[in-house]
């Protein structure tokens, strides 16, 4: 099986296994911040940051070092964007969007360099 597909299968796994009260990147019943209870909160927001965690993992394994680096960075200023909506479901979706869309893009850009 090719490493990409395997790696996905094992991250959807995991997160399939998981608890109910754990987002896929934080636990829920650790949540104090507002933009935290907020996604805890919301099925839909919950789903976004289960998704996000997943491409950012893989992202994470597909990228050089370099590029991981540089995922870092961008993840922890995306984080920051994410607290300042607080309680704003809007806000925070629009934020989901834009963050899944970029590491999208950076899973393409590893995929046309493959092969794996």
């Amino acid at each position: 099986m090719r490493q990409p597909i395997r790696l996905a299968l094992l991250v959807l796994a995991g997160a399939l296994i998981s608890g109910s009260a754990q987002a896929a990147s934080f636990n829920c019943e650790r949540a104090r911040t507002p933009d935290e209870l907020t996604i805890c909160a919301s099925l839909k927001l919950n789903d976004q940051d289960v998704r996000m965690a997943q491409l950012y993992d893989i992202a994470q394994h597909l990228v050089a070092m370099g590029g991981r680096a540089a995922i870092q960075d961008d993840q922890q200023v995306w984080l920051r964007t994410r607290r300042a909506c607080g309680a704003d479901r809007t806000c925070l979706a629009r934020a989901y969007t834009r963050r899944l869309a970029a590491l999208n893009k950076v899973l393409e850009r590893a995929y046309k360099q493959g092969p794996f």
